[in-house]
């Protein structure tokens, strides 16, 4: 887990490098589901950036993907992952990409999450979170935010 609050920089973040989870976990579009749930829990984390047959980046598959478009529709955890990601038009920041303008695209597409992106290889993910407790770093979302996911 990160630094708490109280060790965090009261200066806030100019760029999404500064904020983003670095090296996110990453699974090929064919993967069964099953194995993107299997490696949100053993990183309690509720996404994994998801890859094409080159290696790029095709989509993210969230916890709340897995449970609405497979387990609600009574689809199997075979499903493959593409088949359960968000992929259509998925938008995606640089790592020198301002933080307010991360947070503007957030708003605009009403996303949680964007995939950074450089050179064509996906290198980060930033999230609400990470940006709610770089600006804000004692609210009750930041709290929550740097709550341990296992508890």
């Amino acid at each position: 887990m990160g630094p708490s609050n109280e060790e965090r920089l009261t200066v806030p973040a100019e760029t999404v490098a500064e904020v983003m989870a670095s090296d996110p976990v990453a699974v090929p579009a064919d993967w069964p589901v099953s194995e993107a749930a299997r490696r949100m829990a053993e990183n309690g984390i509720g996404s994994v950036v998801v890859l094409d047959e080159a290696g790029e980046l095709l989509g993210i598959c969230t916890d709340r993907d897995i449970t609405v478009r497979v387990t609600a529709v009574k689809r199997g955890p075979d499903t493959p992952v593409r088949e359960a990601c968000t992929e259509r038009g998925v938008v995606a920041v640089g790592p020198d990409t301002p933080v307010r303008e991360a947070a503007l695209i957030m708003r605009r597409h009403a996303v949680r999450r964007l995939p950074v992106v450089l050179d064509g290889r996906v290198v980060g993910v930033v999230s609400l979170g990470d940006l709610v407790m770089d600006r804000d770093p004692y609210s009750v979302l930041a709290d929550i935010s740097a709550a341990d996911p296992h508890l």
